[in-house]
């Protein structure tokens, strides 16, 4: 938890969560960019990505040391 690489590794799950719960939230209202509920939306996103922080530092003890992850990397075999 104390390396850079799991701290790079988990802003960019915050910040891709955050996105999937921008789009996911103005996705359901169906309205106009204008008038689009910006505030509701990007509060419930900004939660969304320091839940996934939280997430990701609960994980730390427990996943591959180095990583925000539970699981290690599946790693695919090269075509030869």
């Amino acid at each position: 938890m104390f390396t850079l690489t799991f701290w790079q590794c988990t802003i960019e799950r915050a910040m891709k969560t955050f996105c999937q719960a921008l789009v996911a939230v103005l996705g359901a209202g169906s309205v106009g960019l204008l008038n689009a509920p910006w505030s509701t939306s990007l509060s419930t996103a900004g939660m969304a990505a320091l839940l996934s922080v939280l997430t990701s530092v609960g994980s730390a003890p427990l996943g591959k040391p180095g990583t925000p992850s539970l699981v290690p990397p599946v790693h695919q075999a090269t075509p030869k």
